[in-house]
C-alpha cells in the first residue's frame, strides 16, 4: 500500500479572526499532515497557547512580518510528521548568488524577508516520525521540500506591483537553484495571480487589474516551463472553480471569484499526484483552502 501525504493550504486573512469562525474545529476534524496558512497577520507573542500547537498538531511554525497585523505565514505539522528542517524566508547565502545574476540589491531580499512571506520545510518521505530526525543522514532524493508562500499583492500602487514582479523573478531563480539539490518540490500558497481566463469569473473586465495582467501571468507560464504542474488544473480542466471572492457585492454567493491559491509540484512528483481539491465549502476567510494528496 502506498504512503499518502496529505497537504492543505489556506489564506486565512487573519489567524485570530478565523479562529473565531471555527478554524480549530475544522483543523482538528481534518487529517492533513501539513497545513500551510498565509496572511496570518499576527506576531507569535500576540497569540494564545492554542495557536502554538496541540496534541494533533504539536509543531506550529510561524514566520511573521516585522510590521504588526500584516502578511505572515504559518505551517502546522501533524503528530508523526515532524520536518527535518524548517527555515524562514530566503536563505541569504543562496540569495547573494542569485541577486548577482539578476542584478538585484540584497536589500530587496531583506525587504522580502521582512514581510514574513516564506516558510520552507524539508520533509522525509520515508519516515516522518520524530525518531527519524538524524540531521545529515537523510537522503535528498527522499526529501519533500515544501514552500509555503504568501506572494505579494500588486494592486495597491506601482511600487507594490514592481515589488511583486521582482519577488516572482527572484523566487523562480531561487527555485532553480534549489532543484539542483532537491528534486521533489511543492510550492503552495496565495500566488495573487489568476493564471488563465478559466481561473476567474470576469477575465475580460480584469485584463488591466493586478492579479490578471499578462506580465504577472507570464511568471506562472515560466513555472510550467520549468516542469512544474498546477495540480488542481492537472486533474480538473473544468471552469468555475475559484479560491478567492471579494467580500464586496456578495461575490462568493454568486461564485464570482478568482483562482489564485495553488499547489504547484516539480516534474518528479507529477506521477505522485492522487488528489487536488478546492475546499470551497470551508468558510471563515475571503479565500477557501486548497488541498493536495501525494502517493509514494
Amino acid at each position: 500500500m502506498s504512503k499518502l501525504i496529505k497537504l492543505c493550504s489556506w489564506n486565512v486573512n487573519g489567524i485570530r479572526a478565523v479562529a473565531k469562525k471555527g478554524f480549530f474545529e475544522w483543523l482538528n476534524a481534518e487529517d492533513y499532515d501539513v497545513v500551510c496558512l498565509q496572511e496570518t497577520k499576527a506576531q507569535v507573542e500576540q497569540l494564545e497557547a492554542e495557536f502554538k500547537g496541540n496534541e494533533k498538531y504539536p509543531l506550529v511554525h510561524f514566520n511573521s512580518a516585522e510590521r504588526k497585523g500584516y502578511s505572515g505565514v504559518a505551517s502546522f505539522f501533524k503528530e508523526g510528521f515532524k520536518p527535518i528542517e524548517i527555515s524562514d524566508g530566503f536563505d541569504l547565502d543562496l540569495a547573494q548568488k542569485i541577486t548577482k545574476k539578476l542584478n538585484m540589491e540584497m536589500s530587496l531580499i531583506e525587504a522580502f524577508n521582512s514581510e514574513g512571506r516564506v516558510i520552507c520545510s524539508h520533509n522525509d518521505l520515508k519516515d516522518n516520525s520524530s525518531n527519524s530526525l538524524s540531521g545529515d543522514n537523510f537522503i535528498k532524493e527522499r526529501t519533500l521540500v515544501l514552500f509555503n508562500i504568501y506572494f505579494p499583492n500588486g494592486g495597491a500602487n506601482q511600487e507594490r506591483y514592481s515589488f511583486k514582479l521582482k519577488f516572482y523573478d527572484f523566487f523562480l531563480e531561487y527555485l532553480k537553484a534549489y532543484e539542483e539539490e532537491y528534486p521533489n518540490i511543492a510550492v503552495t500558497g496565495d500566488y495573487n495571480t489568476a493564471h488563465n481566463a478559466i481561473d476567474l469569473a470576469r477575465p475580460k473586465d480584469n485584463e488591466q487589474t493586478s492579479g490578471f495582467i499578462r506580465e504577472e501571468r507570464d511568471y506562472l507560464d515560466r513555472l510550467l516551463a520549468m516542469g512544474y504542474i498546477d495540480t488542481f488544473r492537472y486533474l480538473h480542466p473544468e471552469p468555475d472553480n475559484y479560491t478567492w471572492w471579494s467580500y464586496r457585492t456578495a461575490a462568493r454567493k454568486r461564485n464570482v471569484g478568482w483562482r489564485i491559491d495553488y499547489f504547484f509540484v516539480s516534474k518528479s512528483l507529477v506521477g505522485k499526484v492522487k488528489e487536488a481539491e478546492i475546499l470551497n465549502q470551508v468558510e471563515g476567510s475571503d479565500h477557501c483552502p486548497v488541498s493536495l494528496v501525494l502517493g509514494f
